[in-house]
Protein backbone atom coordinates (compact mmCIF):
# COMPACT_ATOMS: atom_id res chain seq x y z
CA UNK A 1 0.00 0.00 0.00
CA UNK A 2 1.31 3.66 -1.00
CA UNK A 3 -0.57 6.03 1.27
CA UNK A 4 -0.64 10.20 0.36
CA UNK A 5 -1.03 12.00 3.11
CA UNK A 6 -2.14 16.16 2.45
CA UNK A 7 -3.21 18.74 5.49
CA UNK A 8 -5.73 21.71 3.31
CA UNK A 9 -6.98 24.73 4.71
CA UNK A 10 -5.75 26.91 7.76
CA UNK A 11 -3.23 25.48 9.70
CA UNK A 12 -3.60 24.12 13.47
CA UNK A 13 -1.40 22.86 16.40
CA UNK A 14 -2.18 19.21 16.20
CA UNK A 15 -1.60 18.43 12.13
CA UNK A 16 2.15 17.00 13.13
CA UNK A 17 1.29 14.71 15.92
CA UNK A 18 -1.52 13.24 13.91
CA UNK A 19 0.94 13.01 10.45
CA UNK A 20 3.44 11.60 12.37
CA UNK A 21 0.91 8.54 14.01
CA UNK A 22 0.22 8.20 10.36
CA UNK A 23 3.56 7.79 9.24
CA UNK A 24 4.85 5.37 12.24
CA UNK A 25 1.95 3.24 12.00
CA UNK A 26 1.92 2.69 8.19
CA UNK A 27 5.45 1.80 8.32
CA UNK A 28 5.15 -0.51 10.73
CA UNK A 29 2.78 -2.54 8.44
CA UNK A 30 5.21 -2.00 5.55
CA UNK A 31 3.58 0.85 4.18
CA UNK A 32 4.52 3.70 2.38
CA UNK A 33 3.72 7.41 3.02
CA UNK A 34 3.91 10.29 0.70
CA UNK A 35 4.02 13.40 1.93
CA UNK A 36 1.79 16.12 -0.49
CA UNK A 37 2.79 19.35 -0.03
CA UNK A 38 0.28 22.62 0.01
CA UNK A 39 -2.77 20.85 0.44
CA UNK A 40 -4.62 19.64 -2.82
CA UNK A 41 -2.29 21.98 -4.55
CA UNK A 42 -0.27 19.25 -4.65
CA UNK A 43 -1.81 17.31 -6.77
CA UNK A 44 -2.95 19.96 -8.84
CA UNK A 45 0.67 21.51 -9.51
CA UNK A 46 2.60 18.23 -9.90
CA UNK A 47 3.41 17.17 -13.29
CA UNK A 48 3.67 13.23 -13.91
CA UNK A 49 5.66 14.37 -17.20
CA UNK A 50 8.18 16.22 -15.39
CA UNK A 51 8.51 14.62 -12.12
CA UNK A 52 12.05 16.15 -11.40
CA UNK A 53 10.75 19.24 -11.83
CA UNK A 54 7.71 18.55 -9.75
CA UNK A 55 9.53 17.29 -6.71
CA UNK A 56 9.24 20.33 -4.36
CA UNK A 57 4.85 18.74 -4.27
CA UNK A 58 6.04 15.66 -2.90
CA UNK A 59 7.74 14.05 -0.05
CA UNK A 60 8.80 10.97 1.03
CA UNK A 61 7.79 10.67 4.81
CA UNK A 62 9.22 7.68 6.72
CA UNK A 63 9.62 7.27 11.14
CA UNK A 64 13.24 9.13 10.90
CA UNK A 65 11.83 12.09 8.72
CA UNK A 66 8.49 13.00 11.32
CA UNK A 67 10.23 12.01 14.12
CA UNK A 68 10.21 15.57 16.09
CA UNK A 69 7.66 16.89 14.13
CA UNK A 70 5.37 16.58 16.67
CA UNK A 71 6.91 19.01 18.71
CA UNK A 72 5.81 22.51 16.87
CA UNK A 73 2.64 23.58 15.43
CA UNK A 74 1.69 24.54 11.93
CA UNK A 75 2.07 21.73 9.60
CA UNK A 76 4.93 19.92 8.36
CA UNK A 77 3.50 19.43 4.61
CA UNK A 78 2.29 23.19 4.42
CA UNK A 79 -1.30 24.20 3.09
CA UNK A 80 -3.37 25.59 0.75
CA UNK A 81 -6.84 26.31 0.08
CA UNK A 82 -6.52 24.84 -3.16
CA UNK A 83 -9.86 23.11 -4.73
CA UNK A 84 -8.81 20.91 -8.00
CA UNK A 85 -12.58 20.44 -9.26
CA UNK A 86 -13.15 24.63 -8.97
CA UNK A 87 -9.85 26.51 -10.33
CA UNK A 88 -9.25 29.21 -11.63
CA UNK A 89 -7.69 29.59 -15.20
CA UNK A 90 -5.31 32.20 -13.99
CA UNK A 91 -4.81 29.47 -11.20
CA UNK A 92 -4.23 26.25 -13.25
CA UNK A 93 -0.26 25.35 -13.80
CA UNK A 94 1.03 26.34 -16.97
CA UNK A 95 1.96 22.70 -18.21
CA UNK A 96 -1.90 22.39 -17.75
CA UNK A 97 -2.97 25.61 -20.05
CA UNK A 98 -5.50 24.71 -22.52
CA UNK A 99 -6.09 21.02 -21.38
CA UNK A 100 -9.79 22.16 -19.62
CA UNK A 101 -11.90 24.47 -20.59
CA UNK A 102 -14.13 26.36 -18.12
CA UNK A 103 -17.04 26.42 -17.16
CA UNK A 104 -20.29 27.08 -15.12
CA UNK A 105 -21.19 30.94 -14.26
CA UNK A 106 -17.60 31.61 -12.56
CA UNK A 107 -16.06 29.79 -15.41
CA UNK A 108 -13.97 27.57 -13.02
CA UNK A 109 -11.89 24.65 -14.54
CA UNK A 110 -12.38 20.86 -13.13
CA UNK A 111 -9.18 19.42 -12.95
CA UNK A 112 -9.87 16.30 -11.33
CA UNK A 113 -8.90 14.22 -14.39
CA UNK A 114 -5.05 15.39 -13.90
CA UNK A 115 -5.39 14.95 -9.99
CA UNK A 116 -6.19 11.30 -10.73
CA UNK A 117 -3.54 10.91 -13.74
CA UNK A 118 -1.06 12.48 -10.96
CA UNK A 119 -2.06 9.42 -7.68
CA UNK A 120 -1.87 6.55 -10.86
CA UNK A 121 1.67 7.63 -11.65
CA UNK A 122 2.37 8.39 -7.95
CA UNK A 123 1.57 4.75 -7.57
CA UNK A 124 -0.84 6.37 -4.65
CA UNK A 125 -3.87 3.94 -4.04
CA UNK A 126 -5.00 5.23 -0.87
CA UNK A 127 -5.53 9.12 0.55
CA UNK A 128 -5.56 9.85 3.83
CA UNK A 129 -6.79 14.04 4.00
CA UNK A 130 -6.68 16.19 6.97
CA UNK A 131 -9.21 19.18 6.90
CA UNK A 132 -11.85 21.04 7.57
CA UNK A 133 -15.44 20.55 5.16
CA UNK A 134 -14.19 22.39 2.47
CA UNK A 135 -11.00 19.73 1.96
CA UNK A 136 -12.66 16.90 3.03
CA UNK A 137 -15.65 17.87 0.27
CA UNK A 138 -13.01 17.16 -2.45
CA UNK A 139 -12.19 14.19 -0.42
CA UNK A 140 -15.52 12.61 -1.00
CA UNK A 141 -15.26 13.40 -4.55
CA UNK A 142 -12.08 11.81 -4.88
CA UNK A 143 -14.19 8.55 -3.09
CA UNK A 144 -16.70 8.96 -5.79
CA UNK A 145 -13.36 8.89 -8.54
CA UNK A 146 -12.36 5.08 -6.99
CA UNK A 147 -10.23 6.69 -4.68
CA UNK A 148 -9.71 4.99 -0.97
CA UNK A 149 -10.09 8.01 1.20
CA UNK A 150 -9.38 7.80 5.10
CA UNK A 151 -10.38 11.32 6.28
CA UNK A 152 -9.32 12.99 9.37
CA UNK A 153 -11.43 16.55 10.80
CA UNK A 154 -9.02 19.20 11.69
CA UNK A 155 -10.59 22.98 12.62
CA UNK A 156 -10.36 25.31 15.51
CA UNK A 157 -13.88 26.53 14.46
CA UNK A 158 -14.73 22.64 15.82
CA UNK A 159 -17.88 22.76 12.95
CA UNK A 160 -16.91 19.67 10.95
CA UNK A 161 -20.59 17.57 10.53
CA UNK A 162 -20.57 14.16 11.54
CA UNK A 163 -18.19 14.60 14.38
CA UNK A 164 -18.43 16.71 17.79
CA UNK A 165 -14.59 17.51 17.69
CA UNK A 166 -12.02 18.70 15.12
CA UNK A 167 -8.11 18.74 15.54
CA UNK A 168 -6.81 22.26 16.66
CA UNK A 169 -10.25 23.27 18.85
CA UNK A 170 -9.21 22.88 22.35
CA UNK A 171 -5.67 24.52 21.59
CA UNK A 172 -7.55 27.48 20.21
CA UNK A 173 -9.69 27.61 23.11
CA UNK A 174 -6.88 27.50 25.61
CA UNK A 175 -5.41 30.16 23.58
CA UNK A 176 -8.38 32.16 23.67
CA UNK A 177 -9.35 31.86 26.88
CA UNK A 178 -5.55 32.99 27.87
CA UNK A 179 -5.60 36.26 26.17
CA UNK A 180 -8.84 36.74 27.20
CA UNK A 181 -7.79 37.41 31.10
CA UNK A 182 -4.25 38.41 29.96
CA UNK A 183 -6.67 41.53 28.45
CA UNK A 184 -8.25 42.08 31.80
CA UNK A 185 -5.19 43.20 33.03
CA UNK A 186 -4.93 46.48 31.54
CA UNK A 187 -8.48 46.79 30.61
CA UNK A 188 -9.15 47.40 34.40
CA UNK A 189 -6.09 49.46 34.11
CA UNK A 190 -7.63 51.84 32.08
CA UNK A 191 -11.70 50.90 32.99
CA UNK A 192 -12.21 50.08 29.47
CA UNK A 193 -14.40 47.57 27.16
CA UNK A 194 -12.31 44.64 26.04
CA UNK A 195 -13.97 43.47 23.02
CA UNK A 196 -12.02 40.33 21.66
CA UNK A 197 -12.73 38.87 18.23
CA UNK A 198 -12.09 35.16 17.66
CA UNK A 199 -12.15 33.27 14.55
CA UNK A 200 -15.35 31.64 13.59
CA UNK A 201 -17.06 31.82 10.55
CA UNK A 202 -20.16 30.00 10.29
CA UNK A 203 -20.05 28.60 13.77
CA UNK A 204 -19.74 30.79 17.16
CA UNK A 205 -18.38 27.12 19.02
CA UNK A 206 -15.20 28.69 20.32
CA UNK A 207 -16.03 31.88 20.91
CA UNK A 208 -19.01 30.57 22.75
CA UNK A 209 -16.64 27.96 24.94
CA UNK A 210 -14.01 30.30 25.46
CA UNK A 211 -16.05 33.05 26.99
CA UNK A 212 -18.33 30.06 28.88
CA UNK A 213 -14.39 29.24 30.38
CA UNK A 214 -12.86 32.91 30.38
CA UNK A 215 -15.95 34.21 32.03
CA UNK A 216 -16.36 36.56 29.81
CA UNK A 217 -19.38 39.07 30.50
CA UNK A 218 -20.98 38.80 27.17
CA UNK A 219 -20.64 37.01 24.26
CA UNK A 220 -21.84 37.51 20.44
CA UNK A 221 -22.35 34.33 18.33
CA UNK A 222 -21.97 33.49 14.91
CA UNK A 223 -25.42 31.95 14.94
CA UNK A 224 -27.50 34.74 16.45
CA UNK A 225 -27.60 38.25 14.78
CA UNK A 226 -27.59 41.08 17.78
CA UNK A 227 -29.20 44.18 18.99
CA UNK A 228 -26.14 46.33 19.05
CA UNK A 229 -27.88 48.74 21.62
CA UNK A 230 -28.97 46.03 24.38
CA UNK A 231 -25.35 44.60 24.04
CA UNK A 232 -24.38 48.18 25.17
CA UNK A 233 -27.33 48.17 27.86
CA UNK A 234 -26.12 44.92 29.16
CA UNK A 235 -22.00 45.57 29.27
CA UNK A 236 -22.36 49.17 30.59
CA UNK A 237 -24.18 47.21 34.07
CA UNK A 238 -21.48 44.50 33.66
CA UNK A 239 -19.17 47.33 34.07
CA UNK A 240 -20.66 49.07 36.82
CA UNK A 241 -21.00 45.75 38.36
CA UNK A 242 -17.35 45.32 38.23
CA UNK A 243 -14.99 46.64 41.29
CA UNK A 244 -12.47 47.61 38.33
CA UNK A 245 -14.52 49.27 36.23
CA UNK A 246 -14.56 47.15 32.93
CA UNK A 247 -15.82 44.42 31.01
CA UNK A 248 -14.97 42.01 28.59
CA UNK A 249 -17.10 41.17 25.30
CA UNK A 250 -16.05 38.16 23.62
CA UNK A 251 -17.45 38.14 19.77
CA UNK A 252 -17.21 35.97 16.69
CA UNK A 253 -15.94 37.10 13.14
CA UNK A 254 -18.56 35.70 11.64
CA UNK A 255 -21.25 37.53 13.93
CA UNK A 256 -23.75 40.23 12.67
CA UNK A 257 -26.13 42.69 14.16
CA UNK A 258 -29.46 42.56 13.60
CA UNK A 259 -30.71 43.67 9.79
CA UNK A 260 -26.79 43.68 9.32
CA UNK A 261 -24.27 41.54 6.99
CA UNK A 262 -21.54 39.54 8.04
CA UNK A 263 -18.26 41.68 7.79
CA UNK A 264 -15.94 40.27 4.58
CA UNK A 265 -13.50 41.35 2.05
CA UNK A 266 -10.98 40.31 -0.36
CA UNK A 267 -11.23 37.59 -3.15
CA UNK A 268 -13.16 34.61 -2.98
CA UNK A 269 -11.31 31.15 -2.33
CA UNK A 270 -11.22 28.38 -4.36
CA UNK A 271 -14.40 27.06 -2.18
CA UNK A 272 -16.29 30.45 -2.32
CA UNK A 273 -15.28 31.93 0.97
CA UNK A 274 -14.04 35.90 1.61
CA UNK A 275 -12.00 36.84 4.50
CA UNK A 276 -13.25 37.21 7.82
CA UNK A 277 -12.75 39.89 10.57
CA UNK A 278 -13.82 43.22 11.38
CA UNK A 279 -16.87 43.14 13.17
CA UNK A 280 -14.70 43.76 16.60
CA UNK A 281 -13.95 47.42 15.34
CA UNK A 282 -17.31 47.97 14.25
CA UNK A 283 -18.58 46.82 17.53
CA UNK A 284 -16.24 48.56 19.47
CA UNK A 285 -16.74 51.86 17.69
CA UNK A 286 -20.46 51.36 18.02
CA UNK A 287 -19.91 50.92 21.53
CA UNK A 288 -17.86 53.57 22.12
CA UNK A 289 -20.67 55.85 20.10
CA UNK A 290 -23.45 54.92 22.39
CA UNK A 291 -21.59 54.51 25.84
CA UNK A 292 -18.93 56.85 25.15
CA UNK A 293 -16.70 54.79 26.79
CA UNK A 294 -13.53 53.83 25.42
CA UNK A 295 -12.63 50.40 23.73
CA UNK A 296 -9.81 48.05 24.26
CA UNK A 297 -10.60 46.05 20.96
CA UNK A 298 -8.55 42.96 19.76
CA UNK A 299 -8.60 40.60 17.23
CA UNK A 300 -6.76 37.80 18.53
CA UNK A 301 -6.62 36.15 14.99
CA UNK A 302 -3.50 34.26 14.18
CA UNK A 303 -2.48 33.57 17.84
CA UNK A 304 -5.18 31.18 18.76
CA UNK A 305 -3.71 28.94 15.51
CA UNK A 306 0.01 29.66 16.30
CA UNK A 307 2.55 27.08 18.12
CA UNK A 308 2.49 23.66 19.40
CA UNK A 309 -0.80 21.74 20.19
CA UNK A 310 -2.18 21.32 23.76
CA UNK A 311 -2.17 18.43 25.37
CA UNK A 312 -5.78 16.98 24.22
CA UNK A 313 -5.10 17.99 20.94
CA UNK A 314 -2.17 16.17 20.74
CA UNK A 315 -4.45 13.27 22.51
CA UNK A 316 -6.75 13.33 19.45
CA UNK A 317 -4.54 14.29 16.80
CA UNK A 318 -3.01 10.69 17.39
CA UNK A 319 -5.42 8.71 18.42
CA UNK A 320 -7.25 9.84 14.71
CA UNK A 321 -3.66 9.51 13.05
CA UNK A 322 -3.84 5.80 14.30
CA UNK A 323 -7.54 5.32 14.33
CA UNK A 324 -6.99 5.97 10.23
CA UNK A 325 -4.56 3.32 9.83
CA UNK A 326 -6.72 1.01 12.12
CA UNK A 327 -9.56 0.98 9.70
CA UNK A 328 -6.58 0.43 6.26
CA UNK A 329 -5.71 -2.73 8.48
CA UNK A 330 -9.01 -4.05 8.76
CA UNK A 331 -9.62 -3.30 5.04
CA UNK A 332 -12.11 0.04 5.06
CA UNK A 333 -12.48 2.86 3.47
CA UNK A 334 -14.12 5.70 2.84
CA UNK A 335 -14.63 7.19 6.21
CA UNK A 336 -13.91 9.79 8.40
CA UNK A 337 -12.58 9.59 12.00
CA UNK A 338 -14.30 10.79 14.21
CA UNK A 339 -15.34 11.67 18.10
CA UNK A 340 -18.90 11.09 18.87
CA UNK A 341 -20.11 11.38 22.65
CA UNK A 342 -16.43 11.26 23.63
CA UNK A 343 -15.95 7.78 21.55
CA UNK A 344 -13.92 7.19 18.73
CA UNK A 345 -15.38 6.03 15.96
CA UNK A 346 -16.16 6.82 12.12
CA UNK A 347 -18.69 7.92 9.53
CA UNK A 348 -18.71 7.50 6.03
CA UNK A 349 -16.43 10.07 4.20
CA UNK A 350 -18.93 12.56 2.94
CA UNK A 351 -20.36 13.17 5.95
CA UNK A 352 -18.80 16.81 6.02
CA UNK A 353 -21.10 17.53 3.30
CA UNK A 354 -24.55 15.92 4.57
CA UNK A 355 -24.88 18.88 6.55
CA UNK A 356 -23.36 21.45 8.75
CA UNK A 357 -23.04 21.79 12.35
CA UNK A 358 -23.60 24.98 14.65
CA UNK A 359 -24.25 25.45 17.99
CA UNK A 360 -27.07 24.44 19.46
CA UNK A 361 -28.55 27.42 20.81
CA UNK A 362 -31.23 26.58 23.15
CA UNK A 363 -28.70 24.18 25.01
CA UNK A 364 -25.81 26.81 25.31
CA UNK A 365 -26.77 30.33 24.82
CA UNK A 366 -29.01 32.47 25.98
CA UNK A 367 -30.32 34.78 23.19
CA UNK A 368 -31.90 37.26 25.39
CA UNK A 369 -28.59 38.47 27.36
CA UNK A 370 -25.69 37.40 24.67
CA UNK A 371 -24.28 35.35 27.38
CA UNK A 372 -23.66 31.39 27.39
CA UNK A 373 -26.10 29.33 29.40
CA UNK A 374 -25.94 25.68 29.84
CA UNK A 375 -29.17 24.45 30.19
CA UNK A 376 -28.70 20.74 30.58
CA UNK A 377 -25.05 19.36 31.90
CA UNK A 378 -26.25 15.91 32.61
CA UNK A 379 -25.27 13.39 29.63
CA UNK A 380 -23.12 16.04 27.48
CA UNK A 381 -20.15 15.17 26.83
CA UNK A 382 -16.62 16.79 27.92
CA UNK A 383 -16.71 19.60 25.24
CA UNK A 384 -20.81 20.06 25.78
CA UNK A 385 -21.54 19.02 22.26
Amino acid sequence: MRIGILTGGGDVPGLNPCIKAVVNRAAANGWEVVGIRKGWAGLLNYNPDDPDGSSEWIQPLTPAHVRTIDRSGGTHLHTSRTNPAKVKPAAIPAFLQGKFEPSGEKKLIDATPHVLRVLEHLGVDTLIPIGGDDTLSYAARMHQEGIRVIAIPKTMDNDVFGTDYCIGFSTAVTRSVEFINALRTPAGSHERIAVVELFGRNSGETALISAYLGDADRALISEVPFDIERVANFIMDDRRNNPSNYAVLVISEGASMLGGQVVEYGQEDAYGHRKLGGIGQIVGEALTKITKVDILNQQLGYLMRAGAPDSLDRMVAASFGNLAIQQLEKGHDGVMVALQNGVYTTVLVDSSIRGVKRVDVPELYDTEQYKPHITHLVGKPMFLY
